[in-house]
């Protein structure tokens, strides 16, 4: 169990490194999607049972311009990347 631990911390800080396979824009914008996506899941449930989920507007869009930056930015690089 320790080494199972061990292992998936190590893993957690190759996030970090400079070299890795994972493109953390992606992960972040992935995120902040999911955190819409339970957003809507949860109006829509309040909206069923008849109650308003009131949820500042400002909130929100802050997470449409993480998501839309964290891609746009992450499908830039993709496509300027130099091709060597």
């Amino acid at each position: 169990m320790v080494k199972f631990i061990k292992h998936k911390w190590m893993a957690f800080k190759d996030i970090f490194k400079e070299t890795n396979d994972i493109n953390e824009k992606t992960v972040i914008g992935f995120m902040s999607f999911a955190v819409m996506v339970l957003f809507a899941l949860a109006d829509l449930i309040t909206g069923y049972f008849g109650k308003d989920l009131v949820v500042q507007e400002f909130i929100y869009n802050s997470f449409v311009i993480i998501t839309l930056g964290s891609f746009g930015i992450a499908g830039i690089e993709k496509f300027a990347s130099k091709k060597e």
